[in-house]
C-alpha cells in the first residue's frame, strides 16, 4: 500500500525501464552517496569474494554500537541493531551472515546487561526473540550445516546469561542446551 502522493513501485519501475545503462548507473551512484545505509547495502550486495567479511563487519558494527556506542551514551534504542540484521539478509541473502549477526546481537545485548546491571522485560524479550529466530534458523537442513560454526559462542553466551534475571538466562540455557541435543552430535 503506497501513501496518499506516493508514487508507488509500479510507477518508478516503469520510469526505471526507460533509462539506459549510464542513467541506471548513475541513479544507483546517487543512491549509494545518498547514505550510509545505502552505502552498506550495495557494499554487502555487490561484494567480491573475499569483500564479505568487511562487509558483514560494517552491519556488525552498526550492531554493536547500539549497545555500545563510541560517543558516550544514549537511551537504548534496539531497532537500529535488529535493523542492521534484516539489511545484511536484504542484501545478501546469505545465511550464515545473518546467524552470525543475529548471535552478535545476542552476545552484545548479554554482554550489555552484565556491565550495566538488569535492563527490563522488553530488553530481554527483544533479544530472547532473535535468539529464537537464530534457533529456528540452525534447525533447518541448511542451518544444521552451520551449527559446528557457531557451537563455540553459543555455549559461551549460556555461560555468560546463565545468571541473568528475567527469566533472560534460563531461556537462553534452555535454548542453548536445545540445540545442542539435537545438533551438537553432528
Amino acid at each position: 500500500m503506497t501513501k496518499k502522493g506516493s508514487l508507488g513501485w509500479s510507477h518508478i519501475k516503469k520510469r526505471l525501464e526507460s533509462f539506459d545503462r549510464l542513467g541506471l548507473i548513475d541513479l544507483v551512484k546517487d543512491l549509494y552517496e545518498y547514505s550510509p545505509e545505502n552505502r552498506a547495502f550495495l557494499n554487502a550486495r555487490f561484494a567480491d569474494s573475499g569483500q564479505e567479511q568487511a562487509a558483514l563487519e560494517e552491519y556488525r558494527r552498526r550492531i554493536i554500537e547500539v549497545f555500545f556506542p563510541t560517543r558516550g551514551f544514549s537511551n537504548l534504542k534496539l531497532g537500529p541493531a535488529r535493523k542492521a540484521i534484516r539489511d545484511d539478509h536484504k542484501a545478501t541473502s546469505d545465511l550464515a551472515g545473518t546467524l552470525d549477526l543475529m548471535l552478535t546481537y545476542v552476545e552484545t545485548g548479554t554482554d550489555f546487561t552484565n556491565q550495566f546491571g538488569d535492563i527490563d522485560e522488553p530488553f530481554y524479550s527483544s533479544l530472547e526473540s532473535v535468539l529464537d529466530d537464530l534457533a529456528r534458523r540452525l534447525k533447518t537442513s541448511e542451518g544444521a550445516e552451520m551449527y559446528p560454526r557457531f557451537r563455540e559462542r553459543l555455549l559461551k553466551l549460556a555461560r555468560r546469561a546463565g545468571h541473568i534475571g528475567w527469566g533472560y538466562g534460563d531461556d537462553v540455557t534452555s535454548t542453548v542446551e536445545e540445540l545442542e541435543a539435537i545438533l551438537g552430535q553432528r
